[in-house]
């Protein structure tokens, strides 16, 4: 851990980039990439409009079920929470469970707007490790291509390697493509409005 990085703590750029691309939704809503989520739009469903699966896809998964600002702690189908409580469980799981693991692993300075990039993305994908690839670790283990690249110095190629996480379920999201180019522009030092704008344009 840097000492530098030991007092840091997300800023506006990266509550904006979340809030922007994740959304708040009150009513929990199974993944977008689950069987379940690609189902019920096949079907003409709203998924994120569901508080109880119909029949003949109850068997199907939808996990992580997700609620507020993709907040998949305690979430069942059918649950409902108030605007207040989801803006508190983000502002709760960012500090206890999203922040730490990134402070633990970045072992250089970073700016502000490289650390509020580098939350936000380890809020999306998670931290990685225990058979799970997130952004600074791979499911077994090992640092990410993006977390070597940074720890080294080489802040140029570790901002290259964010458009590389745009998948999810095996299928590649256009709005994590927006997502991964905005947020690769924050981390060179771009207003983080510019750069959702620019991420909109690049993948439209």
């Amino acid at each position: 851990m840097d000492s530098a990085v030991e007092v840091m703590r997300a800023g506006p750029a990266c509550h904006a980039l979340n809030h922007h691309y994740e959304a708040c939704k009150l009513l929990a809503y199974p993944d977008p990439a689950s069987p379940l989520f690609a189902a019920l739009r096949r079907a003409g469903f709203d998924p994120y409009n569901m508080p109880a699966i119909p029949t003949p896809f109850a068997k199907l998964s939808g996990a992580p079920w997700t609620i507020g600002w993709s907040d998949t702690l305690d979430v069942r189908v059918g649950r409902v929470i108030t605007q207040s409580e989801a803006d508190v469980r983000y502002a709760r799981r960012l500090a206890r469970d999203f922040e730490p693991p990134a402070r633990e692993a970045v072992h250089v300075p970073v700016s502000q707007c490289q650390w509020d990039a580098i939350v936000s993305t380890v809020y999306n994908t998670g931290p990685g490790g225990r058979g799970r690839d997130g952004i600074l670790y791979l499911a077994d283990g090992r640092p990410s291509t993006f977390l070597r690249k940074l720890n080294a110095g080489d802040y140029a190629g570790a901002a290259d390697e964010l458009p590389k996480w745009v998948r999810a379920g095996g299928q590649v999201f256009k709005g994590l493509q927006r997502r991964r180019h905005a947020t690769r522009l924050v981390f060179l030092g771009w207003p983080v409005r510019k750069a959702i704008e620019a991420g909109e344009a690049a993948f439209r």
